[in-house]
């Protein structure tokens, strides 16, 4: 049996400097199925017999299908591009990168200083946000703003 670490990244895509999945916290699906049961049983109550399981049968997985499509939006660096849900920036083209964890901050880029222009993936329930100012001159994106869990990691991938 080989306990060693392979030598290449297995994944077929390519090594990638950094990948993380903006998915909510795992504990929005106590109360999201919580809300379901509730709902579920206001149906129940009002119809007889199999009727009052249907409440039950597709309000739970729906409540459960809404935070997995809430979270499923990736920050990725690889194969020399930035990519934040559907977006992509090359790296050659990345410029300052601020990383805001401070509320106050926070909420300043994301109102008074934000360009109705720049490319904005945010997440409520991600705390830090990395700016990333676009150096393209043909480019019409002044900065990218993107909610991240590990804002160092996405500014080590990035080379900065």
């Amino acid at each position: 049996m080989n306990e060693h670490a392979p030598a290449t990244d297995p994944a077929t895509s390519g090594t990638s400097g950094f990948d993380e999945r903006l998915s909510v916290p795992w504990w929005w699906y106590l109360p999201a199925i919580g809300v379901a049961v509730l709902l579920g049983a206001e149906i129940h109550m009002g119809y007889p017999g199999i009727r009052a399981w249907i409440g039950y049968a597709a309000l739970i997985p729906l409540a459960v299908a809404v935070l997995v499509w809430l979270g499923r939006v990736r920050v990725q660096v690889r194969d020399g591009e930035l990519r934040a849900g559907g977006a992509a920036l090359a790296l050659r083209h990345v410029g300052r990168v601020d990383v805001l964890r401070d509320r106050d901050e926070k909420q300043v880029a994301l109102g008074p200083d934000l360009d109705p222009t720049a490319h904005l993936l945010h997440r409520a329930w991600v705390r830090p946000v990395v700016r990333v100012e676009v150096t393209d001159p043909e480019d019409p994106t002044p900065y990218w703003v993107v909610s991240v869990r590990d804002a160092e990691g996405l500014v080590r991938a990035l080379g900065r």
